[in-house]
């Protein structure tokens, strides 16, 4: 099973990143989407990932359906800021771990990552408003910090009723400031 989804696992991960360095390049942080999701071409990414391949929706999915959790989802994780999950700390004052806010440059990547895994798994039936739907599906069982939630909504429903390019200008606009 591992051998025939080599290549499409392969074509659909290259395919992914190259829609989200175009998505980083339009927001004006080309180099951030360069380095894009690197780590899933690591072996302990990559083989779990071929293993668990399906085509319609990410691999870490079904890997977490089998075993209760995602090997390759803990190590992307660890190593991808554009990820809200790799933003958690241990607060002094709480003794607990919550959700930091992320910077600026890292939600504007995670904002183009969504947008480009929306069109890579919706195809043909792909519109503005379904990474907004995505995100919003996900909100009782999200962990992020509230400033950074919000932030990534606004752009979330900014695109659904502005479009890209008037998303990607107002991303432009934006990379280097504070939210």
């Amino acid at each position: 099973m591992i051998g025939n989804n080599i290549k499409k696992h392969f074509t659909t991960v290259t395919h992914h990143r190259n829609e989200v360095i175009k998505n980083c390049a339009r927001a004006g942080i080309l180099v951030q989407g360069l380095r894009h999701d690197l780590s899933k071409y690591s072996p302990s990414e990559f083989i779990s990932s071929c293993k668990y391949y399906q085509g319609t929706r990410s691999p870490n999915e079904a890997e977490r359906e089998d075993k209760g959790y995602s090997e390759a989802w803990m190590h992307h994780k660890g190593r991808n800021r554009h990820h809200f999950e790799y933003w958690t700390d241990y607060n002094p004052e709480t003794r607990r771990m919550e959700p930091v806010k992320m910077p600026m440059r890292y939600v504007i990547e995670m904002f183009c990552d969504r947008v480009a895994a929306s069109k890579i798994y919706m195809g043909d039936s792909y519109n503005d408003a379904a990474p907004l739907a995505y995100f919003e599906r996900g909100r009782a069982t999200r962990s992020i910090h509230p400033k950074t939630s919000r932030l990534l909504e606004f752009l979330l429903t900014m695109l659904a009723e502005k479009g890209e390019d008037y998303t990607f200008a107002y991303l432009r606009h934006i990379k280097d400031r504070n939210y």
